[in-house]
Formats: structure tokens, sequence, C-alpha cells
């Protein structure tokens, strides 16, 4: 159902929308996950780097972006060139299926780079759900797993696949 769902929106909704599809995953970019880091404790730090680092290197060397980093949650301006940076690699891409499974992607993990990655085949799809979910993986070794938590998790890691799936069926 996941798969059947994500094609209905992009025929029914990604067709007509596709400019209103792009801006949204650029803004996700202008407030990338991946670019708000804790600053304790260390063995979060250390995990959001070992997990994230990689991802920013690749974006600014595939796609010429370089993102500013920022510790806790006040919001830090990104660079106006690194956004429309990410703009332009999704216009080469600017076709229903897949801005549907870029944006998917984008919403599930919180982050536009890690998207960008998987449709990219930079990063494996585990790598990049493992990237998405580091705090809260920190939290569940921490504090113990919520159930209902997990549950909302895994109808989103169903979602996350079938996005997946639908790249590798356009790229197959």
């Amino acid at each position: 159902m996941p798969m059947l769902r994500l094609a209905n929106t992009a025929i029914d909704g990604v067709a007509n929308e596709m400019q209103a599809v792009l801006e949204d995953v650029m803004r996700f970019s202008s407030s990338d996950l991946l670019c708000y880091r804790a600053d304790a404790p260390d063995g979060l730090v250390a995990r959001q780097a070992e997990f994230w680092d990689p991802v920013l290197d690749w974006a600014q060397s595939a796609l010429g972006a370089r993102f500013f980093l920022a510790e806790g949650v006040m919001h830090v301006e990104q660079p106006r060139e690194s956004v429309a940076a990410v703009g332009l690699w999704l216009r080469q891409r600017e076709e229903p299926f897949r801005l549907s499974a870029i944006h998917l992607m984008t919403t599930l993990t919180g982050s536009a780079l890690l998207a960008l990655a998987v449709e990219a085949r930079r990063l494996e799809p585990d790598a990049a759900w493992a990237a998405a979910h580091v705090d809260e993986d920190w939290n569940i070794a921490q504090w113990g797993e919520d159930a209902e938590v997990a549950e909302r998790r895994k109808a989103r890691r169903r979602d996350f696949d079938a996005a997946v799936a639908l790249l590798g069926a356009l790229d197959a």
C-alpha cells in the first residue's frame, strides 16, 4: 500500500505542483536536521558527527553546497547559494515520481540532504535511516523504547522503503 499511495500522490498531486514540492524540499535544506548538533553528551556529539559529517561532505563536493552547523535548536541561516544548489540538483530530477520519493524521504527523515544522498546512491537507505534517528536511538539507549513510538517508527520506515523502492524502479 505505501508504494501505491506514493504513486497516486505523484500522479494526482506532485505532477500538478512540481514547483511547490521542489520549494518544500529546499525549505527543509535551509533547516536540515544534519545542521543542528548537540553540545553534549560527548557520545551523542560523536555519533552525530560520525553519521552526519560524511553527508555534509558529500553535499559540499557533489552539490557545491556548504552548510553551517549550530549547537542546539536555535535557527542558523544557511547560505542562499547552498539552498539554491539543492534546488538546482532537484531541477535536474524534476519528474513527479522521483520528486515524490525525494519529498517523502525528506519529510520522514527531516533532512533533504539525506534524501538527496540516497537518491544519488551515495548513501545506503539503512544508513540514511540510521542517520535520521541518531538522536532518537541515543535516547532509546539511555531511557528505553516506547512501544507506541516504535510502532509509528515502523510505519514511517515502510513509507521510507516505498520511496526507496520507487527510486530503484525509476533507475532500473
